[in-house]
């Protein structure tokens, strides 16, 4: 970000100088007129000019307070702006605001309190931009006197003091940080994740000392690089439960009886969701923003007619919802928190208020607005007025030839010319486009000259002309038409991830499947020291072996986790005898199913193989500029997935991969980088997508990420004319369309491309076998990449079993939230609350409402209780065009409610949209409401979702089980666990087609995806058909001391990991990983990854037994030839073959022949590897 030297050179205009001076003077109420691309500029340049000056700027919501701060960032550097959020809940609401919410919030105000001279980061500000909601609503005085937690490198810091400190800022101790506002303690390493970073902070202690602090990330807990400013966690909480507050949490109990329960929980000191509404009575005093600024801050309000018109309705729908969460408590839901009655006033002040308070506090009040005064007719008593004179830039939409005639005659004007990109790569771009149409233009980070273009990166607005500064400032967003994306706060990217962290939750009573033994429940974990070892053990619970008797009990070692997974399957299937012959038989009959579905998908997989396709180039530096000009921090599994679709895309065979990803998980963006792939290599790629709306935001998509570079993309749908579509059509057949994205419209047989290279399929899930097929015919040698939230039961199968390739995203984007879901009995004055709580926002809401034949009568009534919504209805019934033009105006902002039946579940991606009103929630299936509350959250605003039925009437139990499964997994990305609990709803019948539903019961889901995989790899002729159960019974003491890895969870997740290791690599590996999130493996977890050592040693020689058995040790199945038998002989005297029991004995190794004690621990073991390599693996042996 380089245009810190803009505001200096703003000054030169004679009014912006005049504007200074006023803030000089002191004066109060100055009204500045500017265009909107400037008014965020000219109060950079009154701050800037006087090193002491600190501002606050009120904006009308929240996203416009990002977009102006990010703004303000490039202009007066990034450590001198922070944003003050406003809770994203309402006062009474019995919710905590986020964690991050509130930590962004108390670290400006320790900022404005106690700034730190040495850090730039927390050291003085200059700008606090404030949406109106935080400035109306008062927090508890002194936040900014609460230090955060704070720990730099070679600081004397004891653990115990450090736990203390987090633990009394509100953190939450876990085993696993994985959220916000957690931290968790291992030996002398603490994690923890302060809610105003990104990326959480590992701190590894020496002794009392701080050695390292260090970044890590949560999907795999590895660590990153460096955290050069240490531990910097402010509280996540703006009430602390001290001892003055919890003796008044005791005595309000008895006023608040509505709130008692969590009155007695404060008073004992338990932090409770929701606590922090009850703030102004358990606080000694409340202030508002104001108070905490120094002397003489100027307060600026952007357009403040918006800001009356938003200030007065915050009051109001506060008040409504109050009285509709009273009716809800009256129908038996709980009771909000009115604290009207002790206070004697509402939550919010009004603006009229906080106006008055400015005057007392003797700050500075501005008003920044487009409209200019009459100066003239100015008032006596009104502040100085200050019009700017200056012109907005207009919107070139794309228009190459525009934009250059304008930056040419701005240049003739004398005007220095600056344009501002987002990305480097556009801006590197512009210049050429420039210096080809002969302007003088260069990418720079200093002052612009007039006479030559300044191309430079930043993140500004609009544009705007002043003229009296001799100033033209270009944006992306005047270049490009669109407004760009709302979550462009670029941070560190996040590093290529090595695993993801899965950690294998087994509560007790769990089922679990052993591959050997079958369906068992899992008990405990326990350890057992037999003959000195320690070892941790799995207990899992069989059928008793005899009626009457108690169950068996299998002791499974933690070295053999690779045999045991999670069942999955119908309800509650019977668990199995231990040496029973039903699990043999139950595996047996899927394992002959599975091979005639094997038989069927080898076909497939074998005419693929078969075919040869086009293999593409390596990246171009075009490809690179690309991804590099995307706006968001791509996740890790996104990373990932775009290597994969790439190097598929590099090898002659052609790709046929599947992207599952959660709604908004960043799929399309796989799609725009690969279709450009493919571009770049000449060929042309057709995007097909189910609804014509979805070809229109797919377009816009591709369009705008392709601004500037020489690819075209057109649409073929039905709201083109005959001729538009002609057009699309010759242009596929002669090759100067590069993609096209539309419906199976371009499946219709007249559709002729010139060279075909890659079909991307969006929502696979929605188009029949008949659509595919067609696909098929297109070209045989054609890379396919299909993407879809939901994959239907054949696809998954196909992916799971390896006859498809698939990718699936997991990790949620950054900046997104859970879904706050409320399931209740239908109340209008709720709905109304709701609807007025989003059009505050300026959001749109979704009403569903699955009877055509009534939805008209809802929309109506719905105009009658909100008068000021534009409200739509949608429904399948309408024609095919009307409907569609309406979701389009709904999507354009149009309307501010769709009233529609279920049709808006499959692929609307509308991010203003964020609330969703379910009306008969009782009668949908899980999928369904899964899929519908994916259509909100795609902002960044926090989403709701109102799952309603009738209070009158009975739910059936399965409709109660479905929405209490909906209300339990709100996390982004819960898509797969509502899919697996409606696998246990329905039964798995319909999973993978009829028959196979008795097989999966039997032997569960995970174990019978592993069987398919098995007969696949049979009939490919690779490798084992059933993996090696492997014992190994030594004197060894091996495993994970509590203290280590504390927490069963971990301690399961790493043993899975060492049980699953394949080789050396695998295991070195681990040891880093070990290292890293744990510090330095003491003697037993270093004897451990000895014991997988030796496993992978076994596996390769097969051998699955080693164990003490006397004074020998115990190897088999083993079948030495006789060249093998005399080296046993030679380097092992005394050894014992059995070749009947295929078995070997080899004496026991001690520390002296005579009179020695017995090897153990990593001694025994590395002697057994040495026995398996030296008598087995020896290649002299094999010759």
């Amino acid at each position: 970000m380089s245009l810190t030297w803009l505001p200096a050179a703003l000054l030169e205009d004679p009014s912006v100088a005049r504007a200074l001076g006023h803030a000089r003077a002191g004066a109060d109420g100055v009204q500045v007129a500017a265009v909107p691309g400037a008014r965020a500029a000219v109060l950079a340049a009154v701050v800037a000019a006087d090193p002491e000056r600190v501002a606050l700027l009120v904006t009308a919501t929240a996203r416009e307070a990002d977009e102006v701060a990010a703004t303000l960032r490039a202009l007066l550097g990034a450590d001198a702006v922070a944003t003050f959020p406003a809770w994203e809940t309402l006062p009474h609401e019995r919710l905590s605001p986020r964690s991050d919410t509130v930590g962004r919030r108390l670290a400006v105000l320790r900022r404005l309190a106690h700034p730190d001279p040495d850090d730039p980061a927390y050291g003085p500000l200059r700008v606090v931009v404030a949406p109106v909601r935080a400035v109306l609503q008062p927090f508890a005085a002194g936040l900014g006197e609460l230090a955060p937690v704070a720990a730099r490198v070679g600081e004397e810091r004891p653990l115990d003091d450090l736990v203390h400190a987090l633990a009394g800022a509100a953190y939450l101790r876990t085993d696993l940080v994985e959220r916000r506002g957690e931290f968790a303690v291992r030996g002398g390493i603490i994690d923890v994740f302060p809610p105003t970073e990104e990326h959480p902070v590992r701190v590894e202690l020496f002794g009392d000392t701080v050695e390292e602090v260090r970044w890590f990330k949560v999907a795999d807990q590895r660590s990153l690089e460096v955290a050069e400013h240490g531990l910097w966690a402010p509280p996540c909480r703006e009430l602390l439960l001290t001892d003055g507050v919890r003796a008044r949490a005791e005595q309000l109990a008895l006023q608040l009886p509505g709130a008692a329960d969590l009155l007695h929980k404060m008073a004992q000191g338990i932090a409770v969701e929701g606590m922090e509404s009850l703030a102004p009575v358990l606080v000694d005093q409340m202030v508002t923003l104001l108070d905490v600024l120094p002397a003489g801050a100027i307060v600026a309000i952007d357009e403040p007619e918006r800001l009356r018109a938003r200030a007065h309705d915050l009051v109001a729908t506060s008040a409504e919802f109050l009285e509709a969460s009273w009716s809800n408590a009256a129908a038996g839901n709980v009771t909000p928190i009115d604290l009207r009655a002790i206070l004697g006033r509402g939550s919010y002040w009004s603006l009229r208020e906080v106006r008055q308070h400015a005057l007392e506090l003797a700050l500075p009040w501005w008003d920044l607005t487009s409209f200019v005064p009459d100066l003239e007719l100015a008032a006596e008593g009104d502040g100085p007025s200050v019009v700017i004179a200056g012109e907005e830039v207009p919107a070139f939409r794309g228009d190459t030839e525009a934009a250059v005639a304008a930056v040419k005659e701005y240049v003739a004007a004398g005007l220095h010319t600056v344009l501002v990109t987002e990305g480097a790569g556009l801006a590197a771009r512009v210049v050429e486009v420039l210096r080809d149409h002969d302007v003088a233009a260069r990418v720079s980070t200093s002052a612009a000259e007039p006479g030559v273009v300044t191309a430079t990166t930043g993140s500004l607005g609009r544009g705007f002309v002043i003229p009296g500064a001799g100033l033209a400032v270009l944006t992306e967003a005047d270049l490009t038409g669109g407004t760009g994306a709302t979550t462009r706060d670029m941070r560190r990217m996040p590093s290529r991830r090595r695993g993801q962290i899965d950690p294998l939750q087994l509560r007790p009573g769990d089922l679990v499947v052993h591959e050997q033994h079958g369906v068992g429940r899992f008990v405990e974990m326990v350890q057992r020291t037999v003959a000195g070892a320690t070892r941790e053990y799995l207990v899992v619970e069989y059928a008793p072996s005899k009626r009457g008797q108690p169950a068996d009990r299998l002791y499974v070692p933690t070295d053999q986790l690779d045999q045991v997974t999670k069942y999955v399957g119908g309800e509650a299937p019977t668990l199995n005898k231990l040496g029973g012959s039903d699990w043999q038989q139950t595996k047996a009959r899927a394992r002959k199913h599975v091979r005639q579905i094997a038989a069927d998908l080898i076909k497939l997989y074998s005419a693929r193989m078969a075919t040869r396709g086009h293999a593409f180039a390596p990246d171009t530096p075009w490809q690179r500029e690309l991804e590099d000009a995307f706006a968001y921090i791509e996740t890790p599994d996104q990373l990932t997935t775009i290597e994969e679709v790439k190097a598929d895309m590099e090898r002659e065979v052609p790709m046929d991969r599947l992207v599952c990803g959660d709604v908004g998980y960043g799929k399309t963006e796989i799609a725009v980088r690969a279709a450009f792939k493919a571009v770049q290599d000449g060929k042309q790629v057709a995007v097909l997508v189910p609804t014509t709306l979805l070809v229109q935001q797919h377009q816009q998509t591709f369009s705008e990420r392709y601004a500037g570079f020489p690819v075209v993309v057109r649409a073929l749908s039905r709201f083109q004319s005959d001729k538009e579509a002609r057009a699309v059509l010759d242009g596929l057949a002669d090759g100067t369309v590069d993609v096209v994205i539309g419906t199976h419209r371009l499946l219709q047989p007249g559709v002729r491309f010139k060279d075909l290279g890659l079909v991307v399929v969006d929502e696979e899930q929605r188009f029949g076998v008949e659509h595919k097929e067609a696909l098929k015919a297109l070209r045989t040698a054609v890379d396919v990449l299909a993407m879809s939230a939901t994959p239907i039961p054949r696809t998954l199968e196909m992916a799971i079993t390896g006859i498809r390739e698939m990718s699936t995203l997991a990790t949620p984007p950054e900046e997104r939230h859970p879904v706050l879901t409320v399931v209740g009995p239908y109340d209008e004055r709720q709905i109304t609350a709701a609807i007025r709580r989003e059009l505050m926002r300026e959001g749109q809401v979704f009403f569903v409402h699955n009877k055509v034949s009534t939805i008209e009568r809802v929309a109506a009534r719905l105009r009658e209780l909100v008068p000021e919504a534009r409200i739509a209805t949608a429904h399948g019934k309408m024609g095919e065009h009307r409907l569609e033009q309406v979701v389009l105006d709904f999507w354009e902002r149009r309307f501010d409610v769709l009233v529609s039946t279920t049709i808006v579940e499959t692929g609307l991606d509308i991010s203003n949209a964020n609330t969703l009103i379910l009306e008969r929630a009782d009668q949908l299936g899980l999928s369904q409401l899964h899929q519908l509350r994916g259509r909100v959250g795609r902002g960044r605003e926090r989403a709701y979702a109102y799952f309603l039925y009738p209070p009158e009437k009975p739910m059936t139990e399965t409709a109660h089980d479905r929405l209490a499964t909906i209300a339990s997994n709100t996390d982004l990305g819960a898509g797969m666990a509502v899919a697996m609990k409606d696998l246990e709803i329905r039964g798995a019948g319909n999973l993978l087609g009829g028959e196979q539903s008795g097989h999966i019961e039997g032997v569960g889901f995970d174990l019978y995806v592993r069987l398919v995989g098995e007969a696949v790899a049979a009939f490919r002729g690779e490798g084992e058909s059933e993996p090696l159960e492997i014992k190994v019974e030594l004197p060894v003491d091996a495993h994970l001391p509590h203290d280590y890895v504390p927490g069963e969870r971990l301690r399961l997740e790493m043993y899975r990991k060492l049980a699953a290791v394949p080789d050396e690599s695998g295991l070195v590996a681990i040891r880093e990983e070990l290292q890293d999130r744990y510090g330095e493996p003491p003697l037993p977890a270093q004897v451990l990854l000895e014991v997988a050592r030796l496993r992978t040693v076994a596996r390769a020689a097969g051998v699955a037994d080693i164990s003490a058995q006397g004074s020998f040790v115990r190897f088999g199945p083993v079948e030495l030839r006789e060249s093998q038998q005399l080296r046993l002989q030679r380097l092992y005297p005394g050894s014992v073959v059995k070749p009947a029991l295929r078995t070997v004995l080899v004496p026991a190794p001690r520390t002296a022949r005579v009179g020695g004690q017995p090897l153990r621990d990593g001694a025994i073991l590395d002697w057994a590897t040495g026995v398996l390599r030296h008598v087995l693996l020896d290649p002299v042996s094999a010759a």
